[in-house]
């Protein structure tokens, strides 16, 4: 497919057209078409998971994304249940988020529509694909695509099930725009697509989403990076500590809600440290410690451990190495925190109600947790059925971004022949 300016125009003008088709659907309609994804996925499962070997097969075995690439049964069977779960959800679209009657009888309604047409740039997730489009035709939108190469057969043969899909259920399979095999200029024409794409969500590290923020003309929504902490207090307990950093660590460490960084008083590292380095010890974690805690690895002879420089408490691991920072009071790890997260997730292990409500209240980040793994914030685990991403600023969305963050609203009015004086 021939990717110059020209071309990836002309392919979001259909997208802009598409977009009217998608969004005259009526929510039985939307589901439909969501159905017949999944059955196409069903038939072709074996096809997929082909051209995912040789993805992966190209992909140096030593990357932390390989993991991210990797699919399989299980994970096809956990996208598609997925896509059940955003089939079951209320229909985002129409809904009356405000109405009113004026003094002059002007009758004013606040209504829920699609955003349009999504671009969304992302790397190495392949359910990624699947999630995107099962959100977006749900909500009434288009989706434009720019999957990282490294995912790219595996991303081809799952928007070719999309396609037949969509043709199947009478729709354009324009609805859903696949660059993945572009270069990478491609992604410079998406960010300065003004009037073909509403809005860009970069998914994926520190570096994609600082290159589409400062390039981008289209507006854009932030997620993914996450540099996450979890602090363990004083008085937390200390089975409950080690169980929860565990998670946070051990599950998936390549995706951007696993822990990145342990904070922990002084008064319990002694304790708790020796019982997190037995878990760590088993997946080879290497613990990147302050002065304290090296001290204390290094007399219970944990081998994995490196002593914590200027990078360290800024990094997104993606893998199994992670940070420790000692700390005084409750107050250094509320400043440490403030200093290097990302605004993703964070959390307290504590048993004290006040300390976790401080914590709560003061950690400015978009999910906060009180004795929890921050391994939650997902929209599946929130009920969500699936997220498009998790958005790490204030405006417009915030956290797991589901099917009402991808809508917006516009204004009714109806009248019977009123006129401004």
């Amino acid at each position: 497919m021939p990717y110059t300016k020209k071309d990836i125009f002309q392919q979001l003008a259909q997208a802009r057209r598409a977009h009217y088709d998608i969004a005259r659907l009526s929510c039985v309609e939307r589901n439909a078409v969501l159905n017949a994804i999944q059955q196409e996925i069903r038939v072709h499962q074996e096809s997929i998971l082909k051209a995912n070997r040789r993805d992966v097969k190209g992909m140096d075995a030593g990357n932390p994304k390989v993991d991210r690439l990797i699919l399989d049964e299980k994970r096809i069977h956990a996208m598609l249940a997925d896509m059940r779960e955003i089939v079951k959800q209320p229909d985002p679209l129409g809904s009356i988020l405000f109405e009113k009657t004026l003094h002059n009888g002007l009758e004013l309604k606040k209504v829920s529509v699609p955003l349009g047409v999504i671009g969304v740039i992302y790397e190495s997730r392949p359910n990624v694909t699947l999630d995107v489009v099962a959100l977006a035709i749900k909500s009434g939108n288009v989706a434009v695509l720019k999957g990282g190469e490294e995912a790219g057969e595996t991303n081809r043969a799952i928007v070719a099930c999309i396609h037949t899909a969509l043709r199947l259920k009478g729709s354009s399979s324009d609805a859903v725009i696949n660059f993945g095999s572009a270069p990478r200029s491609c992604v410079s024409h998406l960010l300065k697509a003004e009037g073909f794409i509403d809005v860009i969500i970069p998914r994926g590290g520190r570096g994609l989403i600082d290159f589409v923020r400062k390039e981008a003309v289209v507006p854009i929504i932030e997620t993914g990076a996450g540099v996450c902490h979890i602090y363990i207090d004083e008085v937390a307990d200390i089975s409950k500590a080690v169980k929860i950093v565990a998670n946070a660590k051990l599950t998936r460490p390549s995706v951007c809600n696993s822990l990145d960084t342990i904070v922990m008083h002084k008064k319990v590292a002694q304790k708790i440290i020796p019982l997190i380095a037995q878990e760590f010890k088993k997946k080879h974690v290497m613990i990147h410690a302050d002065t304290a805690g090296y001290a204390i690895l290094k007399n219970n002879e944990y081998p994995f451990v490196r002593k914590a420089n200027k990078d360290t408490w800024s990094t997104e691991w993606l893998s199994f190495q992670c940070g420790l920072k000692i700390v005084n009071t409750v107050d250094d790890a509320l400043n440490h925190i403030a200093d290097y997260s990302t605004r993703h997730s964070e959390a307290i292990v504590t048993e004290n109600k006040k300390i976790a409500y401080r914590f709560l209240q003061e950690v400015d980040a978009a999910v906060v947790y009180h004795n929890a793994s921050t391994r939650f914030t997902d929209g599946s685990c929130f009920e969500m059925g699936g997220e498009i991403g998790i958005s790490t600023q204030k405006l417009h969305a915030r956290g797991p971004m589901g099917l009402k963050e991808l809508t917006t609203y516009k204004w009714i009015v109806s009248g019977n022949g009123q006129i401004r004086e």
